[in-house]
């Protein structure tokens, strides 16, 4: 059972990582990936110099854990709440349309904003327009970005994330909850004594799982937002792949993309092991290795 995930991580990252090479050479399509001339870390020193790393870096980790943080905190609202449901129907519908926004493409919610916020044709400014007031150049005001793309990711994935934790529920033990309730607890008593206490390890799992991720951000969702090419909006919306795909698909400078990508993954590895370390320090039962 284990095989296609073996095989897709060998084929996917193990078998790619000599391409890695990429990120220390001045690259050039006659000369190939090794031939191109050797510069070491100059590509990483011209990030350094011109201030996109620590720009780039800055927003995709506030982002990341703005997405995290937020993120967990109302799956885990959610699904103690749809846990509290008695009708059935009810929180079947309910699961149903949370679960929903998960499957919209991100094109699609690209589209959806454009149509609410676009100056001459959205929604929002022919409302503004009506009622008097000067209409808002939102595409031009950065900003204010950091609410929409936050706002839209939690929209998104919220009913979709908060299975795992509404699992993680599933498996506590009735007899406990009914011996809380013969004891006296009441709701929010037995949701502080009891359920969160039980989500606890799933939610540290959770968390040093997407810390891994933490350079990665969403190409999907900024891409189809904002765009690459705005830069107005560079300063509050610029992330690391948004970076990586201008680099590569408008300047065609794959050394310095390939740089950026390699600093990302070091980064996230970093991460990951320190989170695990302070994990394992403070409640050992919860951490990953």
């Amino acid at each position: 059972m284990c095989l296609p995930a073996i095989l897709f991580f060998i084929v996917f990252a193990y078998l790619p990582m000599p391409g890695l090479y990429l990120a220390f050479v001045k690259y050039n399509y006659t000369d190939g990936i090794f031939n191109s001339p050797f510069v070491g870390f100059d590509n990483f020193r011209f990030l350094v110099m011109t201030g996109d790393l620590w720009r780039l870096t800055f927003n995709t980790v506030a982002y990341n854990l703005a997405f995290i943080l937020l993120g967990n905190v109302l799956q885990i609202v959610v699904a103690v709440f749809l846990n509290e449901l008695r009708l059935k129907w009810f929180k079947k519908v309910s699961q149903t349309l949370m679960f929903l926004p998960h499957f919209i493409s991100a094109v699609l919610i690209g589209l959806i904003a454009y149509n609410v916020l676009s100056y001459d044709y959205g929604l929002l400014n022919s409302i503004l327009t009506s009622l008097g007031v000067d209409p808002v150049k939102t595409y031009s005001n950065g900003s204010i970005w950091p609410f929409i793309i936050v706002l839209t990711y939690l929209w998104q994935s919220t009913g979709y994330g908060s299975i795992v934790y509404f699992a993680a529920i599933m498996g506590l033990d009735n007899e406990i909850i009914e011996a809380a309730e013969i004891d006296g607890a009441n709701a929010f008593q037995r949701i502080r004594y009891i359920v969160l206490p039980w989500l606890k390890p799933t939610f540290i799992i959770l968390l040093l799982f997407s810390l891994g991720g933490i350079l990665r951000g969403n190409f999907g969702l900024f891409f189809n937002l904002v765009g690459a090419n705005n830069t107005a909006l560079y300063a509050t919306t610029d992330i690391i792949e948004t970076y990586v795909f201008r680099a590569l698909m408008t300047n065609f400078n794959f050394s310095i993309g390939s740089a950026v990508s390699l600093y990302q993954s070091v980064f996230g590895f970093v991460v990951v092991l320190t989170a695990n370390w302070l994990v394992k320090k403070f409640s050992p039962d919860n951490s990953l290795f």
